[in-house]
């Protein structure tokens, strides 16, 4: 099984205000109870894996702009 975190993430980013934002969390909170114990081991250890790419992604970004700002020393 393969879940697409990635259409959850930027709709959440592109979310018109906060209750569409819980909209889209209850969504997949609803997914995830209906998933069989199997499947939800497999939901968790992909989230995992996207959660560590996005904050790999994020990170290298923010160090690559941090690069660019004029020291302050």
């Amino acid at each position: 099984m393969k879940f697409n975190f990635k259409t959850y993430h930027i709709r959440s980013i592109n979310a018109a205000d906060d209750a569409e934002r819980a909209k889209i969390n209850q969504e997949l909170k609803d997914l995830y109870a209906s998933l069989s114990d199997e499947d939800k081991a497999i939901f968790n250890v992909e989230l995992q894996t996207f959660l560590v790419k996005e904050m790999a992604a994020i990170s290298s970004e923010y160090a690559a702009i941090k690069s660019q700002l004029p020291s302050d020393n």
